[in-house]
């Protein structure tokens, strides 16, 4: 529910909306700093934070003790040592925009008073996606290392620190009390290798770089963040026994002498416009880094300058971040797959270098279909400005919440002179039947069918899903093993329904097999075998007939009472002249483009004789069928409108179930119309017919007690 403006909140309310702010806000900090395990976004959680901070400027003697404003960091976890920072390790405020960006740098002017035409230097570095580390130097030997904490006190993990490669324990030439800051992170390589290895283990998988960095300099064992490839840049520092420059950019580079790494991308600038620049074209070269980043950091240059503007409660008001669009992010088009799902549908699927959006490491992105990928939608309108797709491109793509990502943009200036525009195939990659595309179509086909070892198994993984057979033992993984074996193949449904009996002549049984036992391969087919009985409705959705969906096939179930009815149905339907058509297309829901699949299915030589093995090894159950006794059992209803005491799916549930006959549309056959408000042309057009017409407490007074 969209949040009420600042400008419109109570005192009251105000007072309600920063207590649930600095919950919220106060776990994101924990799930984030201290368990390494963050459940919101960034974008989340900076918009949280934002709203916090305008309410507090609106109602700043509303600010609590426990405000978020006043937090940095998380608490220490316990099991590490507690290490008092000998200076604060604040948090930075956030610009989101241009416009942010060039206040941020007014405001210093400002508090300075410095004239428009007066030098101002700032650093820019990328903002490394890790975990904040402190080192305390003392006579060049690295004597402590602490995490941020909660800015005031961190943990303790200097032995963890030392087994990182990029972190000297000695250096020389160094003042005699040296704390140097910077970030501990994992490159993207190192991750993928990480998880795999993981994987084989059997342990636990990280969601992206900065969580395995996070969770790997934090472990009690130090041997365990020996065996984690942990990288270090150093930015910063606190507590010093002598100035190291004059500037941040010397300040830096004295770093690099001391044998820490240095960002090779910070660099020093004096207007605004050129740290927008440096943004820009750091934002473009995130997928080529090899590590994460999620903004660039502005630094006022002049550490004079720097110690006269301080610090505010939490941030320093020399630096900012300027952060990036939390769910967008450039990166390379490696290459363009088409997978081929169940119903023959060729799908085009860009193959990425990974990068982090929105806190999850993307690889691939849908591309829905050719057109899209020429840059038109599916009337032919052209989207992206008309910009095609092609390997090779540096591409934008897009990620919000769970939404599967997608590309937005593609940069046309980083485009490969040697590009050719992706020709999408007119034959399917997995059998080479021809792939068509029907007229009015969005989508590519396979002419296959069970030819086409990708449908097929698509097919399969459908037929045993939770709203069809719902065999336990027996799922997507269990299929395609099964698929693939030569003794036990499982290549069509029937296939399991005979599984049991073939594996009894084999020679090695599938109990002897790598990862089954005499116990799982028993239940395994006592689970096949408890789903011999099952309903009409199931059985015609586990199909998986093309436009048929669950809710498709209990109205059809529902229609034709039983299986064989419904088979003797579609034989006769194959005539679009004839009554057996007519009375299909009257099932409510069902039109001509179903109702062609359905036919089309039952016509199809090959499908057929699949669908008549499989219900030859079943006891396919008559469908429930509704009340006859009813005052509207035999009765055509039409419900239009608002319903407000059920759902609309509900209506005709209950309608059918007391043997009435729901319709999409008002006509002359037409016995009862269900209005509610805003019924519109149907409630006009029943009253010119004659139709009888109720309300929806008319029509619960009728059914009342049924």
């Amino acid at each position: 529910m969209a949040k009420p403006d600042i400008a419109d909140l109570t005192t009251d309310a105000a007072r309600a909306e920063l207590a649930d702010l600095a919950e919220q806000l106060n776990t994101a900090n924990l799930d984030y700093h201290k368990n390494d395990a963050p459940r919101i976004s960034d974008a989340d959680f900076d918009a949280l934070k934002l709203r916090n901070a305008e309410i507090e400027k609106r109602f700043p003697d509303l600010i609590r003790d426990d405000s978020p404003s006043k937090q940095v960091g998380a608490p220490v976890q316990d099991g590490f040592a507690k290490v008092a920072h000998a200076q604060r390790m604040m948090s930075l405020g956030n610009a989101f925009t241009d416009e942010d960006v060039s206040d941020f740098a007014q405001g210093i002017r400002k508090y300075l008073g410095l004239s428009d035409d007066t030098p101002l230097a700032f650093t820019a570095e990328p903002k490394i996606d890790g975990l904040s580390l402190s080192l305390r130097y003392e006579r060049g030997q690295l004597v402590q290392a602490a995490t941020r904490g909660d800015g005031a006190i961190g943990e303790g993990v200097l032995a963890n620190a030392k087994t990182i490669s990029d972190i000297p324990q000695i250096i020389a030439n160094a003042p005699d009390i040296l704390e140097v800051r910077g970030e501990v992170y994992m490159s993207h390589s190192d991750f993928d290798i990480l998880n795999a290895r993981q994987i084989e283990r059997g342990g636990k998988t990280f969601a992206n770089p900065r969580n395995a960095a996070a969770g790997s300099l934090r472990q009690l064992d130090s041997e365990i963040t020996k065996s984690r490839p942990l990288k270090f840049f150093a930015y910063a520092w606190g507590e010093v026994s002598e100035p190291l420059a004059q500037t941040q950019y010397q300040a830096i580079a004295r770093l690099k002498t001391f044998g820490f790494e240095i960002n090779p991308l910070t660099k020093q600038f004096h207007t605004t416009p050129d740290l927008i620049t440096h943004y820009r074209s750091i934002e473009q070269q995130r997928a080529d880094l090899g590590y994460d980043i999620d903004g660039v950091v502005y630094k006022v240059d002049d550490l004079s300058y720097q110690s006269r503007l301080g610090f505010r409660a939490t941030t320093p008001r020399w630096a900012i971040a300027h952060k990036f669009p939390a769910e967008l992010a450039w990166t390379h088009l490696e290459a363009i797959d088409i997978q081929v799902g169940r119903t023959g549908a060729l799908s085009p699927v860009a193959r990425l270098t990974p990068i982090t959006v929105g806190g999850v490491v993307v690889s691939n992105a849908t591309l829905h279909n050719e057109d899209y990928i020429k840059g038109r939608d599916s009337s032919g309108a052209p989207i992206r400005e008309g910009r095609d797709i092609r390997v090779g491109d540096w591409v934008q793509i897009y990620r919000a919440g769970d939404v599967i990502p997608k590309i937005r943009d593609v940069d046309l200036n980083k485009r490969p002179s040697d590009s050719i525009p992706f020709e999408f195939p007119s034959i399917c990659p997995e059998c080479q039947s021809a792939a068509n595309r029907e007229e009015g179509d969005a989508i590519r086909r396979c002419s296959g069918g069970l030819v086409c070892p990708a449908q097929a198994v698509e097919k399969l993984k459908h037929f045993v899903s939770r709203g069809a057979f719902d065999i336990d033992g027996l799922g997507a993984k269990q299929i395609e093993m099964f698929y693939h074996d030569e003794g036990l193949s499982i290549r069509e449904p029937a296939d399991i329904f005979t599984l049991k009996q073939r594996d009894s002549m084999q020679l090695t049984k599938l109990k002897n097999r790598d990862g089954w036992g005499a116990k799982s391969a028993d239940k395994l087919f006592e689970a096949i075998d408890a789903r011999r009985n099952i309903g009409f409705a199931r059985v015609l959705y586990a199909l998986g007939l093309r436009h048929v969906g669950a809710q498709s096939a209990a109205l059809i179930a529902r229609h034709y009472g039983t299986w064989s009815a419904f088979v003797d149905a579609m034989d006769e339907a194959k005539d679009t002249s004839s009554a057996a058509w007519n009375e299909l297309l009257s099932i409510d829901g069902v039109g001509d483009v179903m109702a062609t699949s359905l036919v089309g299915a039952f016509q199809n030589e090959a499908e057929r004789a699949s669908i008549t093995r499989l219900s030859s090894e079943l006891s396919i159950e008559n469908a429930e069928q509704p009340d006859t006794d009813s005052p509207v059992a035999g009765k055509i209803v039409v419900f239009t409108g608002t319903l407000e005491k059920m759902t609309r799916a509900e209506a005709k549930a209950r309608a059918e179930a007391l043997g009435a006959k729901v319709s999409g549309s008002v006509s002359a056959k037409s016995d009862i119309l269900v209005a509610g408000p805003g019924a519109g042309s149907k409630a006009k057009k029943a009253a010119d017919l004659g139709v009888r017409t109720m309300d929806e407490d008319a029509w619960l007074n009728l059914i009342e007690g049924l």
